[in-house]
Protein backbone atom coordinates (compact mmCIF):
# COMPACT_ATOMS: atom_id res chain seq x y z
CA UNK A 1 0.00 0.00 0.00
CA UNK A 2 1.30 3.45 -0.89
CA UNK A 3 1.83 5.91 1.96
CA UNK A 4 -0.93 8.56 2.17
CA UNK A 5 0.28 12.16 2.27
CA UNK A 6 3.90 11.11 1.55
CA UNK A 7 5.32 14.63 1.04
CA UNK A 8 7.74 16.24 3.50
CA UNK A 9 5.59 17.87 6.20
CA UNK A 10 7.91 20.76 7.23
CA UNK A 11 8.94 22.36 3.92
CA UNK A 12 10.63 25.45 5.36
CA UNK A 13 13.09 23.42 7.45
CA UNK A 14 14.16 20.30 5.57
CA UNK A 15 16.58 17.55 6.52
CA UNK A 16 17.52 14.83 4.07
CA UNK A 17 16.82 11.89 6.40
CA UNK A 18 13.34 11.17 7.72
CA UNK A 19 10.76 8.41 7.90
CA UNK A 20 7.06 8.96 7.17
CA UNK A 21 4.84 6.98 9.57
CA UNK A 22 1.56 7.63 7.76
CA UNK A 23 -0.33 4.52 6.77
CA UNK A 24 -2.11 1.77 8.66
CA UNK A 25 -2.08 1.91 12.47
CA UNK A 26 -3.96 -0.14 15.00
CA UNK A 27 -6.88 1.86 16.38
CA UNK A 28 -9.54 1.70 19.06
CA UNK A 29 -12.29 4.00 20.26
CA UNK A 30 -12.28 4.38 24.05
CA UNK A 31 -15.85 5.47 24.76
CA UNK A 32 -15.40 5.59 28.53
CA UNK A 33 -11.86 7.05 28.50
CA UNK A 34 -10.83 4.07 30.60
CA UNK A 35 -8.24 2.67 28.24
CA UNK A 36 -5.28 3.38 30.49
CA UNK A 37 -6.87 1.39 33.32
CA UNK A 38 -7.84 -1.37 30.89
CA UNK A 39 -4.29 -1.82 29.63
CA UNK A 40 -4.49 -0.32 26.15
CA UNK A 41 -0.87 0.82 26.44
CA UNK A 42 0.19 -2.83 26.58
CA UNK A 43 -2.21 -4.76 24.33
CA UNK A 44 -3.10 -4.91 20.63
CA UNK A 45 -5.94 -2.66 19.49
CA UNK A 46 -9.13 -3.91 17.85
CA UNK A 47 -9.42 -1.90 14.63
CA UNK A 48 -7.27 -0.40 11.87
CA UNK A 49 -7.10 3.22 10.68
CA UNK A 50 -5.31 5.03 7.86
CA UNK A 51 -3.20 7.83 9.36
CA UNK A 52 -3.16 10.86 8.96
CA UNK A 53 -6.93 10.92 8.41
CA UNK A 54 -9.15 11.39 11.45
CA UNK A 55 -11.58 8.58 12.40
CA UNK A 56 -14.59 10.72 11.48
CA UNK A 57 -13.43 10.87 7.85
CA UNK A 58 -14.14 8.45 5.04
CA UNK A 59 -10.46 8.38 4.08
CA UNK A 60 -9.50 6.95 7.49
CA UNK A 61 -11.47 3.77 6.86
CA UNK A 62 -13.44 4.34 10.08
CA UNK A 63 -16.03 7.03 9.24
CA UNK A 64 -17.48 7.30 12.75
CA UNK A 65 -18.98 10.77 13.29
CA UNK A 66 -20.27 10.11 16.82
CA UNK A 67 -18.58 11.55 19.92
CA UNK A 68 -15.28 9.87 20.74
CA UNK A 69 -14.04 10.98 24.18
CA UNK A 70 -10.75 9.16 23.63
CA UNK A 71 -9.11 7.22 20.83
CA UNK A 72 -5.97 5.06 20.82
CA UNK A 73 -3.36 4.34 18.14
CA UNK A 74 -0.61 1.72 18.08
CA UNK A 75 2.17 0.95 15.61
CA UNK A 76 5.48 -0.90 15.70
CA UNK A 77 8.24 0.75 13.68
CA UNK A 78 11.80 -0.28 12.86
CA UNK A 79 14.32 2.48 13.50
CA UNK A 80 16.73 2.53 10.52
CA UNK A 81 20.07 1.07 11.53
CA UNK A 82 21.82 3.76 9.45
CA UNK A 83 20.73 6.35 12.01
CA UNK A 84 23.32 4.95 14.41
CA UNK A 85 23.74 6.83 17.69
CA UNK A 86 21.80 9.90 16.65
CA UNK A 87 18.84 11.11 18.66
CA UNK A 88 15.54 10.14 17.06
CA UNK A 89 12.65 12.60 17.19
CA UNK A 90 9.04 11.54 16.82
CA UNK A 91 7.00 14.37 15.26
CA UNK A 92 3.24 14.86 15.26
CA UNK A 93 2.10 17.66 12.96
CA UNK A 94 -1.32 17.84 14.66
CA UNK A 95 -3.38 15.67 17.01
CA UNK A 96 -6.78 16.77 18.32
CA UNK A 97 -6.82 17.40 21.23
CA UNK A 98 -5.13 16.24 24.48
CA UNK A 99 -2.40 13.76 23.59
CA UNK A 100 -0.22 11.32 25.50
CA UNK A 101 2.51 9.27 23.77
CA UNK A 102 4.20 6.09 24.97
CA UNK A 103 7.22 4.37 23.39
CA UNK A 104 7.82 0.76 24.41
CA UNK A 105 5.42 1.23 27.31
CA UNK A 106 7.11 4.37 28.70
CA UNK A 107 5.38 7.74 28.54
CA UNK A 108 7.49 10.19 26.51
CA UNK A 109 5.22 13.17 25.78
CA UNK A 110 2.04 15.07 26.52
CA UNK A 111 0.61 17.87 24.43
CA UNK A 112 -2.54 19.95 24.60
CA UNK A 113 -3.91 21.56 21.45
CA UNK A 114 -5.48 20.20 18.29
CA UNK A 115 -3.84 22.40 15.66
CA UNK A 116 -0.11 22.72 16.40
CA UNK A 117 2.84 20.31 16.10
CA UNK A 118 4.81 18.71 18.90
CA UNK A 119 7.77 16.36 19.15
CA UNK A 120 9.28 13.88 21.56
CA UNK A 121 12.43 11.78 21.67
CA UNK A 122 12.63 8.04 21.13
CA UNK A 123 14.79 6.40 23.83
CA UNK A 124 18.44 6.18 22.72
CA UNK A 125 20.29 3.14 21.45
CA UNK A 126 17.43 1.64 19.42
CA UNK A 127 18.77 2.03 15.85
CA UNK A 128 17.97 -1.15 13.94
CA UNK A 129 15.40 -2.18 16.56
CA UNK A 130 11.61 -2.26 16.63
CA UNK A 131 9.82 0.27 18.80
CA UNK A 132 6.12 0.34 19.64
CA UNK A 133 4.43 3.74 19.61
CA UNK A 134 1.11 4.16 21.42
CA UNK A 135 -0.93 7.36 21.26
CA UNK A 136 -4.01 8.35 23.24
CA UNK A 137 -5.94 11.42 22.11
CA UNK A 138 -8.71 12.79 24.31
CA UNK A 139 -11.31 15.01 22.67
CA UNK A 140 -14.39 16.51 24.28
CA UNK A 141 -17.26 18.38 22.69
CA UNK A 142 -17.63 20.54 25.79
CA UNK A 143 -15.78 23.72 26.82
CA UNK A 144 -13.13 24.87 27.37
CA UNK A 145 -10.97 23.51 24.54
CA UNK A 146 -10.58 25.64 21.38
CA UNK A 147 -11.97 23.74 18.40
CA UNK A 148 -12.73 26.26 15.68
CA UNK A 149 -15.81 25.21 13.67
CA UNK A 150 -16.16 21.68 15.06
CA UNK A 151 -19.73 20.95 16.15
CA UNK A 152 -20.44 20.56 19.84
CA UNK A 153 -23.61 18.64 18.95
CA UNK A 154 -23.89 15.18 17.45
CA UNK A 155 -24.87 16.63 14.08
CA UNK A 156 -23.58 19.44 11.91
CA UNK A 157 -25.62 22.61 12.34
CA UNK A 158 -25.58 26.24 11.16
CA UNK A 159 -21.87 26.97 10.49
CA UNK A 160 -20.48 24.19 12.68
CA UNK A 161 -19.18 21.04 11.08
CA UNK A 162 -18.09 17.44 11.59
CA UNK A 163 -15.56 17.05 14.39
CA UNK A 164 -11.94 15.93 14.02
CA UNK A 165 -10.57 13.61 16.70
CA UNK A 166 -7.04 12.28 17.09
CA UNK A 167 -4.24 12.28 14.53
CA UNK A 168 -5.06 14.42 11.48
CA UNK A 169 -1.68 15.42 10.10
CA UNK A 170 1.52 13.56 9.28
CA UNK A 171 3.43 11.52 11.87
CA UNK A 172 7.14 11.07 11.17
CA UNK A 173 10.59 10.24 12.56
CA UNK A 174 13.79 12.23 12.14
CA UNK A 175 17.37 11.56 13.28
CA UNK A 176 19.32 14.50 14.73
CA UNK A 177 22.71 14.85 16.45
CA UNK A 178 23.13 15.60 20.15
CA UNK A 179 23.50 19.30 19.40
CA UNK A 180 21.15 20.09 16.54
CA UNK A 181 19.49 22.87 14.63
CA UNK A 182 15.92 23.82 15.48
CA UNK A 183 13.49 25.73 13.27
CA UNK A 184 15.09 29.06 12.21
CA UNK A 185 13.31 32.43 12.43
CA UNK A 186 13.86 34.28 9.16
CA UNK A 187 13.05 38.00 9.09
CA UNK A 188 13.23 39.88 5.79
CA UNK A 189 14.54 43.46 5.95
CA UNK A 190 13.56 45.19 2.73
CA UNK A 191 14.85 48.59 3.85
CA UNK A 192 18.39 47.28 4.27
CA UNK A 193 18.28 44.57 1.60
CA UNK A 194 18.99 41.58 3.81
CA UNK A 195 17.63 38.67 5.79
CA UNK A 196 18.11 38.43 9.54
CA UNK A 197 18.17 34.82 10.67
CA UNK A 198 17.95 33.59 14.25
CA UNK A 199 18.98 29.94 14.56
CA UNK A 200 17.91 28.19 17.79
CA UNK A 201 20.01 25.23 18.89
CA UNK A 202 19.00 22.23 20.96
CA UNK A 203 22.04 22.71 23.24
CA UNK A 204 25.43 24.40 23.38
CA UNK A 205 28.54 22.61 22.15
CA UNK A 206 32.19 23.60 22.40
CA UNK A 207 33.84 24.93 19.25
CA UNK A 208 30.77 24.88 17.00
CA UNK A 209 30.14 27.31 14.16
CA UNK A 210 26.92 28.24 12.39
CA UNK A 211 27.30 28.74 8.64
CA UNK A 212 24.44 30.02 6.47
CA UNK A 213 24.56 30.27 2.70
CA UNK A 214 22.04 32.39 0.75
CA UNK A 215 21.38 31.57 -2.91
CA UNK A 216 19.23 32.80 -5.77
CA UNK A 217 18.71 31.39 -9.26
CA UNK A 218 22.17 32.61 -10.30
CA UNK A 219 23.92 30.83 -7.44
CA UNK A 220 25.50 31.84 -4.15
CA UNK A 221 24.93 35.39 -2.94
CA UNK A 222 26.72 35.27 0.40
CA UNK A 223 27.92 32.92 3.11
CA UNK A 224 28.06 34.05 6.73
CA UNK A 225 29.58 32.18 9.68
CA UNK A 226 29.26 32.97 13.39
CA UNK A 227 30.28 31.12 16.59
CA UNK A 228 27.59 28.72 17.81
CA UNK A 229 28.99 27.87 21.22
CA UNK A 230 28.05 31.03 23.15
CA UNK A 231 24.34 31.49 22.50
CA UNK A 232 21.39 29.10 22.25
CA UNK A 233 20.11 31.21 19.34
CA UNK A 234 23.00 32.63 17.27
CA UNK A 235 22.07 35.32 14.75
CA UNK A 236 23.32 36.09 11.26
CA UNK A 237 22.62 38.86 8.78
CA UNK A 238 22.61 37.88 5.10
CA UNK A 239 23.18 40.96 2.88
CA UNK A 240 21.88 41.00 -0.70
CA UNK A 241 23.53 43.24 -3.32
CA UNK A 242 21.04 45.63 -4.86
CA UNK A 243 21.28 44.01 -8.29
CA UNK A 244 20.24 40.64 -6.80
CA UNK A 245 17.32 41.82 -4.73
CA UNK A 246 14.19 40.04 -5.86
CA UNK A 247 11.11 41.06 -3.91
CA UNK A 248 8.36 38.63 -2.97
CA UNK A 249 4.94 39.84 -4.12
CA UNK A 250 1.63 38.57 -5.41
CA UNK A 251 2.85 39.21 -8.96
CA UNK A 252 6.34 37.76 -8.49
CA UNK A 253 6.62 35.46 -5.46
CA UNK A 254 10.39 35.07 -5.56
CA UNK A 255 11.96 32.73 -3.01
CA UNK A 256 15.63 32.58 -2.04
CA UNK A 257 17.26 29.32 -0.97
CA UNK A 258 19.07 28.90 2.34
CA UNK A 259 21.57 26.25 3.37
CA UNK A 260 22.15 26.07 7.12
CA UNK A 261 25.02 24.10 8.66
CA UNK A 262 26.26 23.50 12.18
CA UNK A 263 29.98 22.83 11.93
CA UNK A 264 32.70 21.37 14.10
CA UNK A 265 35.74 22.66 12.26
CA UNK A 266 34.85 21.90 8.63
CA UNK A 267 32.75 18.84 9.54
CA UNK A 268 28.99 19.28 9.35
CA UNK A 269 27.39 18.22 12.63
CA UNK A 270 23.91 19.05 11.36
CA UNK A 271 22.45 20.66 8.24
CA UNK A 272 19.12 21.69 6.79
CA UNK A 273 17.71 23.71 3.92
CA UNK A 274 15.13 26.48 3.98
CA UNK A 275 13.83 29.34 1.87
CA UNK A 276 12.79 32.96 2.37
CA UNK A 277 10.94 35.77 0.66
CA UNK A 278 12.16 39.38 0.70
CA UNK A 279 9.05 41.42 1.45
CA UNK A 280 7.77 43.97 3.92
CA UNK A 281 4.32 44.66 5.35
CA UNK A 282 3.85 48.26 6.48
CA UNK A 283 1.05 50.62 7.41
CA UNK A 284 0.85 54.04 5.77
CA UNK A 285 -2.23 55.92 6.92
CA UNK A 286 -5.20 53.77 5.91
CA UNK A 287 -3.15 51.63 3.50
CA UNK A 288 -1.45 48.32 4.18
CA UNK A 289 1.53 48.14 1.85
CA UNK A 290 3.58 45.23 0.51
CA UNK A 291 7.14 46.33 -0.26
CA UNK A 292 5.99 49.94 -0.10
CA UNK A 293 3.19 49.44 -2.65
CA UNK A 294 -0.49 49.64 -1.78
CA UNK A 295 -2.11 46.29 -2.51
CA UNK A 296 -5.85 46.02 -1.99
CA UNK A 297 -6.30 42.69 -0.21
CA UNK A 298 -8.99 40.79 -2.10
CA UNK A 299 -9.29 37.96 0.40
CA UNK A 300 -11.59 34.99 0.51
CA UNK A 301 -12.63 33.12 3.65
CA UNK A 302 -11.14 29.63 3.44
CA UNK A 303 -12.15 27.11 6.10
CA UNK A 304 -10.03 24.23 4.81
CA UNK A 305 -12.63 21.46 5.00
CA UNK A 306 -12.90 18.52 2.58
CA UNK A 307 -15.80 16.08 2.03
CA UNK A 308 -13.63 12.98 2.42
CA UNK A 309 -10.82 14.19 4.73
CA UNK A 310 -12.69 16.80 6.85
CA UNK A 311 -9.83 19.05 8.08
CA UNK A 312 -7.15 16.98 6.32
CA UNK A 313 -6.61 17.57 2.62
CA UNK A 314 -6.79 14.27 0.75
CA UNK A 315 -3.54 15.10 -1.06
CA UNK A 316 -0.89 17.77 -1.38
CA UNK A 317 -2.34 18.57 -4.80
CA UNK A 318 -5.66 19.42 -3.11
CA UNK A 319 -3.94 22.18 -1.15
CA UNK A 320 -2.49 23.64 -4.34
CA UNK A 321 -5.85 23.33 -6.06
CA UNK A 322 -7.62 25.39 -3.39
CA UNK A 323 -5.14 28.24 -3.79
CA UNK A 324 -5.52 28.14 -7.55
CA UNK A 325 -9.31 28.21 -7.21
CA UNK A 326 -9.00 31.41 -5.18
CA UNK A 327 -6.62 32.98 -7.70
CA UNK A 328 -8.81 32.02 -10.65
CA UNK A 329 -11.78 33.78 -9.04
CA UNK A 330 -9.77 37.02 -8.65
CA UNK A 331 -8.80 36.76 -5.01
CA UNK A 332 -5.17 37.51 -4.15
CA UNK A 333 -5.26 35.83 -0.76
CA UNK A 334 -7.28 34.20 1.97
CA UNK A 335 -8.20 34.52 5.57
CA UNK A 336 -7.40 31.04 6.92
CA UNK A 337 -10.49 30.76 9.03
CA UNK A 338 -10.83 29.03 12.40
CA UNK A 339 -8.11 26.51 11.71
CA UNK A 340 -4.32 26.46 11.78
CA UNK A 341 -3.78 25.12 8.28
CA UNK A 342 -1.25 22.46 7.37
CA UNK A 343 2.15 24.02 6.90
CA UNK A 344 2.32 22.74 3.34
CA UNK A 345 -0.60 25.06 2.48
CA UNK A 346 1.60 27.98 3.52
CA UNK A 347 4.48 26.58 1.48
CA UNK A 348 2.31 26.58 -1.62
CA UNK A 349 0.99 30.07 -0.77
CA UNK A 350 4.62 31.20 -0.56
CA UNK A 351 5.34 29.71 -3.99
CA UNK A 352 2.21 31.06 -5.66
CA UNK A 353 2.15 34.57 -4.19
CA UNK A 354 -1.06 34.15 -2.19
CA UNK A 355 -1.55 36.52 0.76
CA UNK A 356 -2.85 34.89 3.94
CA UNK A 357 -3.90 35.90 7.44
CA UNK A 358 -3.20 33.42 10.23
CA UNK A 359 -5.95 32.85 12.79
CA UNK A 360 -6.63 30.89 15.97
CA UNK A 361 -9.59 28.43 16.11
CA UNK A 362 -11.66 30.02 18.87
CA UNK A 363 -15.11 30.61 17.35
CA UNK A 364 -18.00 30.53 19.82
CA UNK A 365 -16.01 32.04 22.67
CA UNK A 366 -18.41 34.59 24.17
CA UNK A 367 -16.68 34.95 27.49
CA UNK A 368 -19.59 34.53 29.88
CA UNK A 369 -19.87 30.77 30.29
CA UNK A 370 -23.29 30.76 28.60
CA UNK A 371 -24.76 27.49 27.39
CA UNK A 372 -24.28 28.54 23.77
CA UNK A 373 -20.59 29.36 24.32
CA UNK A 374 -19.08 26.16 23.03
CA UNK A 375 -15.55 27.35 23.77
CA UNK A 376 -14.20 29.10 26.86
CA UNK A 377 -11.00 31.16 27.00
CA UNK A 378 -8.02 30.34 29.16
CA UNK A 379 -4.24 30.24 29.36
CA UNK A 380 -4.11 27.40 26.82
CA UNK A 381 -5.34 29.82 24.14
CA UNK A 382 -2.16 31.85 24.52
CA UNK A 383 0.06 28.77 24.65
CA UNK A 384 -1.40 27.21 21.53
CA UNK A 385 -1.40 30.50 19.62
CA UNK A 386 2.30 31.03 20.36
CA UNK A 387 3.01 27.54 19.04
CA UNK A 388 1.24 28.45 15.80
CA UNK A 389 3.19 31.71 15.39
CA UNK A 390 6.48 29.94 16.11
CA UNK A 391 5.72 27.37 13.41
CA UNK A 392 4.66 29.90 10.78
CA UNK A 393 6.72 33.02 11.51
CA UNK A 394 9.05 32.74 8.50
CA UNK A 395 6.43 32.26 5.76
CA UNK A 396 6.37 35.36 3.52
CA UNK A 397 2.77 34.72 2.43
CA UNK A 398 1.51 35.55 5.92
CA UNK A 399 0.79 39.29 5.98
CA UNK A 400 -1.21 39.56 9.20
CA UNK A 401 -2.20 37.79 12.40
CA UNK A 402 -5.68 37.54 13.86
CA UNK A 403 -5.70 35.73 17.21
CA UNK A 404 -9.48 35.66 17.75
CA UNK A 405 -12.75 35.73 15.80
CA UNK A 406 -16.16 37.18 16.68
CA UNK A 407 -15.79 37.57 20.41
CA UNK A 408 -18.75 39.61 21.62
CA UNK A 409 -18.32 40.54 25.26
CA UNK A 410 -20.21 43.75 26.03
CA UNK A 411 -18.33 46.81 27.31
CA UNK A 412 -19.08 47.13 31.03
CA UNK A 413 -17.19 48.14 34.15
CA UNK A 414 -16.24 44.47 34.65
CA UNK A 415 -13.18 42.95 32.97
CA UNK A 416 -13.83 39.40 31.79
CA UNK A 417 -11.45 36.46 31.38
CA UNK A 418 -11.90 36.86 27.64
CA UNK A 419 -10.77 40.49 27.91
CA UNK A 420 -7.59 39.26 29.60
CA UNK A 421 -7.05 36.52 27.02
CA UNK A 422 -7.68 38.93 24.13
CA UNK A 423 -5.06 41.34 25.39
CA UNK A 424 -2.63 38.53 26.24
CA UNK A 425 -2.88 37.09 22.75
CA UNK A 426 -2.43 40.52 21.16
CA UNK A 427 0.63 41.36 23.30
CA UNK A 428 2.12 37.90 22.81
CA UNK A 429 1.73 38.22 19.05
CA UNK A 430 3.40 41.63 19.01
CA UNK A 431 6.23 40.30 21.17
CA UNK A 432 6.74 37.30 18.87
CA UNK A 433 6.50 39.24 15.63
CA UNK A 434 7.14 42.96 15.12
CA UNK A 435 7.03 42.68 11.33
CA UNK A 436 3.32 42.12 10.67
CA UNK A 437 0.12 43.93 11.66
CA UNK A 438 -2.06 42.29 14.30
CA UNK A 439 -5.86 42.43 14.49
CA UNK A 440 -6.98 41.79 18.05
CA UNK A 441 -10.17 40.00 17.00
CA UNK A 442 -11.92 39.70 13.67
CA UNK A 443 -15.30 41.37 13.88
CA UNK A 444 -17.33 42.25 16.95
CA UNK A 445 -15.57 43.07 20.25
CA UNK A 446 -12.40 45.04 19.64
CA UNK A 447 -10.93 45.34 23.14
CA UNK A 448 -7.32 46.40 22.48
CA UNK A 449 -7.14 50.17 21.78
CA UNK A 450 -3.76 49.89 20.06
CA UNK A 451 -4.78 47.11 17.68
CA UNK A 452 -2.97 47.67 14.36
CA UNK A 453 -6.06 46.93 12.26
CA UNK A 454 -9.76 47.60 12.83
CA UNK A 455 -12.52 45.68 11.07
CA UNK A 456 -16.13 44.59 10.98
CA UNK A 457 -18.29 41.74 9.75
CA UNK A 458 -21.27 42.82 7.70
CA UNK A 459 -23.59 40.34 6.01
CA UNK A 460 -26.10 42.89 4.78
CA UNK A 461 -27.27 41.53 1.42
CA UNK A 462 -28.74 44.68 -0.11
CA UNK A 463 -25.91 46.63 -1.81
CA UNK A 464 -27.69 49.93 -1.18
CA UNK A 465 -28.03 49.30 2.57
CA UNK A 466 -24.49 47.87 2.60
CA UNK A 467 -23.21 51.11 1.06
CA UNK A 468 -25.06 53.12 3.68
CA UNK A 469 -23.44 51.05 6.44
CA UNK A 470 -19.98 51.96 5.13
CA UNK A 471 -20.57 55.53 4.00
CA UNK A 472 -18.62 56.97 6.94
CA UNK A 473 -15.33 55.10 6.53
CA UNK A 474 -13.57 58.00 4.85
CA UNK A 475 -14.68 60.32 7.66
CA UNK A 476 -13.20 58.02 10.31
CA UNK A 477 -16.68 56.82 11.24
CA UNK A 478 -16.62 53.24 9.99
CA UNK A 479 -19.24 50.58 10.49
CA UNK A 480 -18.67 48.99 13.93
CA UNK A 481 -20.38 45.80 15.02
CA UNK A 482 -22.77 45.90 17.98
CA UNK A 483 -24.39 43.07 19.91
CA UNK A 484 -28.13 43.51 20.42
CA UNK A 485 -27.60 47.24 19.95
CA UNK A 486 -25.01 47.33 22.74
CA UNK A 487 -21.53 48.82 22.33
CA UNK A 488 -18.98 46.01 22.42
CA UNK A 489 -15.77 47.64 21.12
CA UNK A 490 -13.30 50.30 22.15
CA UNK A 491 -13.49 53.37 19.89
CA UNK A 492 -11.96 53.37 16.44
CA UNK A 493 -8.61 55.20 16.36
CA UNK A 494 -8.09 55.75 12.61
CA UNK A 495 -6.38 52.43 11.98
CA UNK A 496 -6.43 50.76 8.55
CA UNK A 497 -9.90 49.31 8.16
CA UNK A 498 -11.49 46.47 6.22
CA UNK A 499 -14.64 44.37 6.19
CA UNK A 500 -13.17 41.00 7.04
CA UNK A 501 -16.41 39.08 6.44
CA UNK A 502 -19.15 39.98 3.98
CA UNK A 503 -21.18 38.37 1.23
CA UNK A 504 -21.90 34.77 2.12
CA UNK A 505 -24.54 34.80 -0.61
CA UNK A 506 -26.65 31.66 -0.40
CA UNK A 507 -26.75 29.85 -3.72
CA UNK A 508 -27.74 26.25 -4.25
CA UNK A 509 -30.67 26.06 -6.63
CA UNK A 510 -30.39 22.27 -6.72
CA UNK A 511 -30.87 21.71 -2.99
CA UNK A 512 -33.28 18.89 -2.24
CA UNK A 513 -36.48 19.78 -0.35
CA UNK A 514 -35.91 19.38 3.38
CA UNK A 515 -32.15 19.18 3.06
CA UNK A 516 -30.23 21.33 5.51
CA UNK A 517 -28.89 24.28 3.52
CA UNK A 518 -28.24 27.87 4.41
CA UNK A 519 -26.38 31.06 3.63
CA UNK A 520 -26.71 34.70 4.67
CA UNK A 521 -29.95 36.50 3.92
CA UNK A 522 -32.48 35.48 1.29
CA UNK A 523 -31.12 33.43 -1.59
CA UNK A 524 -31.07 35.24 -4.94
CA UNK A 525 -34.02 34.35 -7.15
CA UNK A 526 -31.81 33.92 -10.21
CA UNK A 527 -28.20 33.66 -11.25
CA UNK A 528 -28.33 37.20 -12.64
CA UNK A 529 -29.51 38.43 -9.26
CA UNK A 530 -26.53 36.68 -7.67
CA UNK A 531 -24.09 38.43 -10.00
CA UNK A 532 -25.73 41.80 -9.39
CA UNK A 533 -25.56 41.33 -5.62
CA UNK A 534 -21.96 40.10 -5.70
CA UNK A 535 -20.85 43.03 -7.85
CA UNK A 536 -22.83 45.55 -5.82
CA UNK A 537 -21.30 44.44 -2.52
CA UNK A 538 -17.74 44.25 -3.85
CA UNK A 539 -18.04 47.63 -5.60
CA UNK A 540 -18.92 49.37 -2.32
CA UNK A 541 -15.61 48.26 -0.80
CA UNK A 542 -13.45 48.55 -3.91
CA UNK A 543 -14.64 52.14 -4.39
CA UNK A 544 -13.90 53.19 -0.80
CA UNK A 545 -10.51 54.93 -0.66
CA UNK A 546 -10.38 54.35 3.11
CA UNK A 547 -10.73 50.55 2.76
CA UNK A 548 -7.51 48.52 2.45
CA UNK A 549 -9.17 45.22 1.62
CA UNK A 550 -12.02 42.82 2.18
CA UNK A 551 -12.70 39.15 2.83
CA UNK A 552 -15.57 37.50 0.98
CA UNK A 553 -17.38 34.55 2.55
CA UNK A 554 -16.42 32.04 1.20
CA UNK A 555 -14.24 29.92 -1.12
CA UNK A 556 -16.31 26.72 -1.05
CA UNK A 557 -19.52 25.41 0.39
CA UNK A 558 -18.90 23.53 3.63
CA UNK A 559 -21.48 20.84 4.32
CA UNK A 560 -24.81 22.60 4.89
CA UNK A 561 -23.31 26.10 4.59
CA UNK A 562 -23.82 26.61 0.87
CA UNK A 563 -22.56 30.09 0.19
CA UNK A 564 -19.25 29.34 -1.52
CA UNK A 565 -17.91 30.43 -4.88
CA UNK A 566 -17.34 26.72 -5.48
CA UNK A 567 -19.19 23.61 -4.27
CA UNK A 568 -17.86 21.55 -1.38
CA UNK A 569 -16.28 19.14 -3.89
CA UNK A 570 -14.64 22.12 -5.66
CA UNK A 571 -16.86 22.36 -8.73
CA UNK A 572 -17.66 25.74 -10.27
CA UNK A 573 -21.03 27.23 -9.31
CA UNK A 574 -20.67 30.43 -11.34
CA UNK A 575 -18.98 31.95 -14.35
CA UNK A 576 -15.58 32.32 -12.68
CA UNK A 577 -14.35 34.87 -15.23
CA UNK A 578 -17.32 37.05 -14.35
CA UNK A 579 -16.50 36.75 -10.63
CA UNK A 580 -12.87 37.54 -11.41
CA UNK A 581 -13.69 40.61 -13.50
CA UNK A 582 -15.68 42.14 -10.63
CA UNK A 583 -12.72 41.91 -8.27
CA UNK A 584 -9.65 42.61 -10.33
CA UNK A 585 -10.26 46.22 -11.30
CA UNK A 586 -8.09 48.79 -9.54
CA UNK A 587 -9.41 49.64 -6.08
CA UNK A 588 -9.78 53.25 -4.95
CA UNK A 589 -7.04 52.99 -2.33
CA UNK A 590 -4.62 51.66 -4.99
CA UNK A 591 -5.03 54.90 -6.96
CA UNK A 592 -3.81 57.12 -4.14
Amino acid sequence: MSIPRPEYPRPQFVRSEWLNLNGEWQFEIDAGDSGLERGLVQRELQDRILVPFCPESELSGIGNTDFMPAVWYRRTVTIPSSWGEQRVLLHFQAVDYDTTVWVNGTEVARHRGGFTPFSCEIPSGLAGSDVTIVVRARDTAQPPQPRGKQSQRYENHSCLYTRTTGIWQTVWLEPVPTVSLKRPRITPDVAHGCFNLTQPLSALGTGLTLRVRLKDDAGEICTVSVPADRDFSPKVTLPIPEERRHYWSTQSPYLYDLEIELLNGETAVDSATSYAGLRSVTIDGKAVKINGQTVFQRLVLDQGYYPDGIMTAPSDEALVHDIKLGLQAGFNGARLHQKVFEERFLYHADRLGYLVWGEFPDWGCGGYGREDDHQQPGATYVTQWLEAIERDYSHPSIVGWCPLNETWQVLTDRTTVLDDVTRAMFLATKAMDSTRPVLDTSGYSHRVPETDIYDSHDYEQDPVKFAANHAGTGENKPFINRHREQVISVPYRNQPYFVSEFGGIWWNPEVEPGKDSWGYGAAPRSLDEFYDRFKGLCDVLLDDAAMFGYCYTQLTDVYQEQNGIYTFDRKEKFDIERIRDVQTRIAAIEKI
